[in-house]
């Protein structure tokens, strides 16, 4: 155990959070996603827990891409792009509150989402069963003094 560290960020994810370099893509994939297929390379099983419990864990440590437009990005509803599915809509508030209100939660075509998330840094294969519950997101930088 380490202070001040949410607990469900383990060895390995901690591993590969620090690893990552300003704008590399990290995927928090839903239980449906072919995580196994997309991740070239690095996998990080999480089934045992939801979307959002692992968005907002790594947000605590994880910074986001202030340099490009759409640091945090969801798969589109096929068909119905308006639509947000309601994990869409917790992602969208834990990506608000974590960069006080600086990023708003983007969205991407399906097929772009998947090659995108086969050059991602890493992909997290969660345990969440609720359609469109992944979401790709870009590293940060942390200024001095922060």
């Amino acid at each position: 155990m380490l202070k001040g560290i949410d607990p469900l960020l383990n060895a390995d994810l901690l591993y590969v959070l620090r690893a990552m370099g300003h704008g590399d893509d990290l995927v928090i994939a839903d239980a449906n996603f072919p995580s196994e297929t997309m991740a070239t390379r690095k996998l990080i099983r999480m089934d045992a827990a939801d979307g959002p419990r692992v968005l907002k864990a790594i947000l605590s440590v994880m910074p986001l891409d202030d340099f490009v437009p759409d640091p945090a990005l969801r798969i589109a509803v096929v068909g119905d792009e308006a639509s947000v599915p309601e994990v869409c809509a917790e992602y969208g508030t834990l990506v608000n509150e974590a960069s006080k209100g600086k990023v708003q939660l983007g969205q991407i075509e399906r097929f772009a989402f998947y090659e995108r998330s086969k050059k991602a840094f890493a992909v997290i294969a969660t345990g969440e069963t609720r359609l469109y519950g992944c979401i790709i997101l870009k590293k940060g930088v942390i200024r001095p003094g922060e």
